[in-house]
């Protein structure tokens, strides 16, 4: 084999010295010098899924007033629990208030609440009316005159023991607890975006209403039922549009101001972005 011979079959190159030939480099070299270029930003991260949102319209029944009786019932029993004195009745000794005020403050409370919570209160005659109705029951009891009033009527006055107002007051916190937290939930509306439904747990099943140009009113016109007995209640009425028109009342609803808040910004949002919470038919 000839030895100048390459054996991958390729031609020689140029021997040292010969034309073509690579001349050796001595001496420093010339630094090399890498650039790092940044990573790339990471990507975006993905928009989250609207959370989903609904509110909820409880209407009450007029029982929900009823929180001053049983609150007063209480107050009247520790006071007479206090400064009673023992009275004999039957054999056995009950505390009774030596004055007549306490009953007479009792009464007068459970009848304002009772007109109030069924009787409609509008207009400035008749709320000055009842105001000034309860400021002279009040002046009355501080001063002690009840029993001077009704001196003049006959001695007709009002004596409850202890017992009385406790187990009074007890009763109408247990009514009026369960039908505020529970029997009134039993139907509720649920607002959603795009859609408004009544649902009833118990009987007929739920339906349904679009709230495109929906209108919700709230009406807080009673002074007495809605902000001092309701503490900012009031009643929705809400006119539906479409081939079917409708007017929808809802009655005493608590903390209504904030509710239609809730409401307004919710049906304002488009029902697209936001995934239907439906329920079967019950």
């Amino acid at each position: 084999m000839n030895p100048n011979s390459n054996p991958n079959g390729y031609p020689p190159g140029p021997a040292a010295g010969q034309p073509g030939a690579a001349v050796p480099q001595y001496g420093p070299q010339p630094p090399v010098v890498v650039h790092q270029t940044a990573p790339p930003p990471p990507p975006p991260p993905a928009p989250a899924e609207p959370e989903h949102r609904e509110v909820t319209v409880v209407s009450h029944s007029p029982l929900v007033y009823w929180w001053p009786v049983w609150v007063v019932g209480y107050v009247m029993a520790g006071l007479t629990w206090w400064y009673g004195e023992p009275v004999a009745v039957g054999g056995e000794a009950v505390k009774v208030h030596p004055g007549s005020s306490l009953g007479v403050l009792f009464f007068l409370v459970l009848f304002l609440v009772i007109v109030i919570s069924n009787v409609s209160v509008r207009g400035y005659a008749s709320v000055t009316a009842v105001m000034a109705i309860i400021t002279a029951a009040v002046l009355l009891a501080y001063f002690g005159l009840w029993g001077v009033v009704l001196g003049w009527l006959g001695d007709l006055n009002v004596y409850l023991n202890q017992g009385a107002y406790f187990w009074f007051a007890t009763l109408m916190l247990l009514v009026w607890a369960a039908t505020t937290f529970v029997f009134d939930r039993f139907t509720y509306w649920r607002v959603t975006p795009g859609q408004l439904t009544r649902v009833t747990l118990f009987g007929a099943g739920s339906r349904s209403y679009d709230t495109e140009n929906m209108v919700f009113e709230k009406r807080r016109d009673d002074l007495f039922r809605h902000w001092i007995l309701g503490l900012g209640s009031g009643d929705v009425r809400i006119h539906t549009y479409g081939g079917r028109q409708e007017e929808l009342f809802i009655p005493n609803v608590l903390f209504v101001g904030s509710k239609i808040h809730e409401i307004q910004h919710l049906i304002a949002t488009e029902p697209a972005s936001h995934t239907p919470h439906t329920h079967p038919a019950r």
